[in-house]
Order: structure tokens, then sequence, then C-alpha cells
């Protein structure tokens, strides 16, 4: 009998291994380029937004101003008058992106978003409750906000519970709950004082007119550590994009897992609404225009936060230099925008529909 020897061979990595492995680099790469690109994009308009106005300024001056080369009447345009409008529109967009992204990632559906089921709506009816009962004060509006928006998140959710929380049946729930908040809004505005409901008006369109620190820093105070939890929860909501039973043999508890996902949305969107009131189809527009840019399989949290920062500042440079010297709320430009998508996004499902 020969002695044969055997020899070990090291581990290989098949090729679909290798392949897959250079698809999520490659993945991870584009999508990180992406963020950087639509960030520039957004900084630089954030620039043009800071010189706009009576006493205009460019890019490279208002750079200048803030690395310390302004004047003193420069200096507090810059940082007292226009930059906190600024800074608003980034963090409400990339709050109102992120929040849009988990709705629309929960219940599968594009129109899965906190302005279409209902949460915004919430919010408003919060801070409108607030303002005629409690008094106009940022504190109360704030905390009007957040409760109003907490509570029919809860009430759309449980109402739409039948053994779990379905996208579709959340949807129509939540469509239909917004419908009654919004009738009940219109009542509260009719019954207020005139000068509270002009406020309430103007402040229900959606602006970003007249934001300052004093109101600023404390939403930016409560949407900073949300949005970083809502981005470290990501990876819970890639698995519940691949179902319920897929999730659990995860090991994700999904039912906990979706709730806590839909609190931390709900809290970023009532954080924006509470100083802009309720800017609509950002949460709508801004995840779905990341995801086909992206190319990505499922929603992606962070692309869908900086393309809302991009789509906030933007429409907020549109309506302050489209009728200059009168500005628009911020809300009108979006709704705009909101409604080109959603005549483009029924064609698209109307042809796919046809063709099938």
């Amino acid at each position: 009998m020969s002695n044969t020897k055997r020899t070990s061979k090291p581990l290989s990595l098949t090729p679909a291994t290798t392949a897959g492995k250079k698809a999520g680099v490659s993945h991870l790469g584009r999508e990180t380029a992406l963020c950087l690109v639509l960030l520039a994009l957004a900084a630089l308009i954030a620039l043009l937004v800071i010189g706009s106005g009576d006493y205009p300024m460019g890019p490279v001056k208002v750079m200048q101003v803030i690395f310390g080369g302004g004047e003193g009447l420069e200096s507090t345009i810059v940082f007292q008058w226009r930059a906190p409008r600024a800074v608003a529109a980034l963090a409400f967009g990339a709050a109102l992106g992120v929040a849009g992204a988990v709705f629309q990632s929960l219940t599968r559906n594009p129109l899965g978003s906190p302005d279409i089921i209902g949460f915004s709506t919430g919010a408003y009816t919060g801070a409108l409750l607030a303002l005629t009962l409690v008094g106009g004060s940022f504190l109360a509006t704030s905390m009007g906000a957040l409760a109003g928006g907490l509570a029919t998140a809860l009430a759309v959710y449980f109402l739409a519970w039948r053994r779990g929380s379905h996208g579709f049946r959340l949807i129509l729930v939540g469509i239909g709950v917004s419908a009654m908040l919004a009738a009940l809004n219109q009542w509260l505005v009719l019954r207020a004082e005139i000068e509270v409901a002009m406020a309430a008006a103007v402040w229900g369109a959606g602006t970003l007119n007249g934001v300052g620190w004093p109101v600023l820093i404390p939403a930016l105070l409560a949407i900073v550590p949300v949005l970083g939890l809502t981005l470290a929860g990501g990876r819970h909501l890639g698995m519940l994009e691949l179902g319920d039973d897929t999730a659990t043999a995860l090991g994700v508890r999904v039912e906990p897992a979706r709730l806590v996902l839909i609190v931390l949305a709900v809290l970023l969107t009532s954080a924006a609404t509470a100083v802009a009131g309720p800017i609509a189809f950002v949460a709508l527009v801004a995840p779905q225009l990341a995801k086909r840019l992206n190319r990505a399989a499922g929603m992606r949290l962070a692309p869908a936060a900086c393309m809302g920062a991009l789509l906030l500042v933007a429409s907020d440079l549109v309506a302050q230099r489209v009728f200059a010297p009168v500005q628009l709320p911020v809300g009108v430009v979006t709704v705009s925008i909101g409604g080109i998508y959603l005549i483009w996004l029924l064609a698209r499902e109307g042809r796919s529909r046809t063709q099938v």
C-alpha cells in the first residue's frame, strides 16, 4: 500500500462570495459618494441662502465672514439673521427625509410618509391646541406638537393592528385619521382669536421665515440625538424589509423594533413641525429620489437624510427669491414639488399596470 500525503489547500472564497463582497464594497462606495455629492450641493445652496436678501453677498464672501473675515454688520447679517434659517432648512430636511424613509420602509409603500399617513397633521393639531389654549410660547407649541404627533402615531398604529401592523392597512388608517385631524385643525383656526388664527395659518403652511437661534437650538438638541439613534437603527430596518418571518429568524423582535422606529421617526417629524410647521412632501419625495440615485435594493437612511436636506434648502432658496422681496412659506414650494412627484408616480404606476 502506498502512502499518500494529503496536502491541505488554503481556504479560498468561491467566485459568488467574492463577487458578492465586491458588489457590497462597490455599493458602499457609491452610497458614500452620493452622500458627499448631495451634502456638497446642500452646503453650496445654503451659502446662497445666507447670501440672499437686501444686502446680497456671494458664496465666497459668506465663507469669508463665516471664518472671521467680515465686518460687524456683515457678521450680524450672516450669523444672527440668515444662518439660523439655512441651518434649520438643512436639519429639518434631514430629519424629514429620514422619517419618510423609515415609514416608507416599514409600510413597503412609496406613499408611506408622515405627511400622508397623518403624523405631521397630528403634530400640527397638538401645536394648534397649545396655541389656542395655552398661548404661543415656543415650549408650549413644541410640547403640543410632540404630544400630537406621538398620540396620532399610537392611534394609527393600534387602529391598524391585526396580528401585526402591516403597511397597506397602516396607510389607509393613517389617511383616514389625517382627514379627521385636518377638519379639526380647520375648526380650531376658525374658532381662534384673529391674531392667533393668522399666525396659525401662516405657520400651518410650513415656513422658515423668522426662525432664530432661540427656537432653533432646542430643536437641534432634540433632532441630532434622535437622528443618530434612527440611523443606528437602520440595520433593523433593513431586516424588517425582508419580511416579518425572515426578520424574526434573524433575531429581530419585530413589533418592538417597528414601534421604536415609528416613535423615533415621529419625534423627528414633530421636532421639525414644532418650529417650522407641517412642511409637506419632503418626507415623501426625498427617500424615493435618494433610492433611485443610489440604486439600492432597500431604503437607505443616510442618502435620504442628505437628499432631504438638499430638497428643503433648495426649496427655501426658491421661496425667498422667486417673488422677492416677498418671501413665500417654504411649504408652498415643497407642495408644488410633491404634486409634480405624485403626478409622475401615478402615471408611472398606471403605465406599469397597463403593460402587465
